[in-house]
């Protein structure tokens, strides 16, 4: 998945809204106030860093140990970030950007969750 894509990814969840408070890098994407993503596009490799559930964090770092990484500035115990272009597939980075979007908004207050269009 390259940066592009991420950032497309993102974007396209109901109600997520990407700023630059750290200055031109990373990218932050944000749900109800909340960040769930990070990129870092002019890392080499590319990262972003996502938010998941402990045992998760210890899962995917036992798997993938050279491309999933602690949190980079980041609470180690709830983040990890991922280098780009490794060992992970465009659809499981996607699955990780959702898993952190949908932990953030469950966590946010019911007035501050997005509303998914009715179909």
């Amino acid at each position: 998945m390259t940066p592009d894509d991420i950032t497309r990814h993102c974007l396209a969840l109901p109600g997520t809204a990407e700023d630059f408070p750290f200055g031109d890098v990373p990218a932050v994407y944000r749900v109800g106030g909340r960040i769930f993503a990070l990129l870092s596009e002019g890392a080499v490799p590319p990262r972003v860093s996502v938010k998941l559930p402990p045992d998760d964090v210890v899962a995917l770092r036992a798997q993938y140990p050279d491309t999933v990484l602690p949190g980079y500035h980041l609470n180690k115990r709830h983040w990890v970030t991922v280098l780009l272009g490794a060992d992970l597939e465009a659809d499981e980075v996607g699955e990780l950007l959702e898993q952190s979007y949908e932990l953030v908004v469950s966590s946010l207050p019911r007035r501050l969750r997005p509303v998914e269009p009715s179909a």
